[in-house]
């Protein structure tokens, strides 16, 4: 037996209002992606034009014991600074790397700054045929130096699927507290320092540790994520508007037979 036609109309009414409910929530939810990563955009933007003047601004002096506690890398992180004191070599430390030059290590050198403290300053890569410490050295061990270069937060944990063993002396990243238990360091700054590249003439051989190769790099993919959503959402309102169409079609034809019905 047919169902009355105003019990179909009324279910088919409910079906609709389901399906638009549903279709505007999901409009809703892509035009929300899509909006929110044009904000991670500007976020992006910002954070990158930060960096790069904190980059190519003028060496100025680390932070020191009282600030350490303060310090974060949203806000200082790539700082570039400059720092004084006496090198402890025979404390040195190497990570392994993976740059520009090949693969090899980093040298992590303490220096015992002259206010105080020690902190971790990466001299730069050596290739695996210069990771011993008369081939990287530097010519007046126990003399006064000073450094600027970029400061860096420290990496705790290790690498990707590899994690620092101390005990053994392998490291894969630059985890600065685990390094400065290793080393018997104390106190120590909870960054290190990337130092910048020393100066060399054209043609001259290159010197080991080569400094300068830090990596700057942010992914800023929001833009096509963006419009990918914005694109999701559009297809859902044009689907929902094609079947909005095809069932007001099929409610005409329905009532046209049954107007035609004696």
């Amino acid at each position: 037996m047919t169902p009355p036609p105003q019990r179909h109309a009324a279910r088919s009414t409910a079906a609709r209002i389901g399906l638009a409910a549903c279709a505007v929530g999901v409009f809703a939810g892509f035009v929300a992606l899509g909006t929110w990563q044009v904000e991670r955009r500007a976020w992006k933007l910002d954070l990158i034009a930060r960096v790069e003047a904190r980059v190519h601004a003028p060496a100025v002096a680390a932070p020191g014991a009282a600030q350490w506690p303060q310090l974060n890398a949203a806000h200082d992180e790539y700082r570039h600074v400059r720092v004084s004191g006496i090198f402890l070599h025979d404390r040195e430390t190497l990570v392994q790397a993976s740059t520009e030059l090949g693969a090899g290590f980093w040298v992590l050198t303490p220096l015992r700054m002259q206010e105080g403290g020690v902190v971790l300053v990466n001299r730069g890569f050596v290739p695996p045929e210069a990771r011993e410490p008369a081939a990287h050295a530097a010519a007046e061990a126990d003399a006064p130096a000073s450094v600027t270069g970029l400061l860096r937060m420290t990496e705790p944990g290790g690498g990707f699927l590899r994690h620092n063993d101390p005990a053994a002396n392998r490291w894969y990243s630059r985890d600065v507290q685990a390094i400065a238990g290793a080393r018997g360091l104390d106190p120590v700054a909870p960054f290190f320092i990337d130092a910048d590249a020393a100066p060399r003439a054209a043609g001259a051989p290159r010197a080991w540790p080569a400094g300068g190769l830090t990596v700057i790099s942010f992914p800023n993919n929001h833009l096509v994520y963006a419009i990918t959503w914005y694109a999701l959402a559009l297809m859902t309102a044009l689907a929902a508007w094609r079947v909005a169409r095809e069932e007001t079609g099929r409610q005409h034809r329905h009532a046209d037979e049954n107007a035609g019905r004696p």
